[in-house]
């Protein structure tokens, strides 16, 4: 009797752990659920998303507004078409710019949201019209030798 119910207690402690794990990978893996019920849908164009992926936050004033649905190549502009949805909650108007920024120097990319002054909002299927692209760590070392190159032939 005294076997059985330790059995079991050691039993609800493991699936209680297990349990905590996933609730855990799924935090840093940012797959927690994000249910809004009513949202809107806009697009914009990138010339360089870097490593945006899909379900990436959509933050504006560091607040989570929505998320990145989709990403693909558009073979007419030949840049990454991003889908994103937004909860219904926030209107943005519809000269908001969209950058992809970076959370930390190493961290998850996202797409930060900056509202513009325009009387009009955004309605679902829009296209964001003023983008910046990521920034690529690897652009800017090469940049920065490139210049200092430049700088020491100069002054030879």
């Amino acid at each position: 009797m005294e076997r059985t119910t330790l059995d079991l207690w050691v039993g609800a402690f493991v699936v209680a752990g297990l349990g905590a794990l996933v609730m855990l990978a799924m935090k840093v893996g940012n797959l927690s659920t994000y249910n809004v019920s009513e949202t809107y849908q806009v697009e914009a164009y990138f010339s360089n998303i870097g490593g945006l992926k899909p379900k990436a936050s959509i933050k504006s004033a560091g607040v989570l507004v929505g998320r990145v649905i989709d990403i693909k190549l558009d073979t007419q502009r030949y840049e990454a078409k991003v889908t994103m949805s937004i909860d219904k909650r926030y209107q943005f108007p519809k000269d908001t710019f969209a950058n992809i920024l970076t959370s930390g120097l190493l961290g998850e990319q996202y797409i930060g949201l900056s509202p513009g002054g325009d009387d009009k909002m955004l309605a679902n299927g829009e296209v964001l019209k003023q983008t910046q692209s990521a920034v690529v760590l690897e652009d800017l070392i090469g940049k920065f030798m490139y210049s200092k190159a430049s700088e020491s032939d100069s002054a030879k």
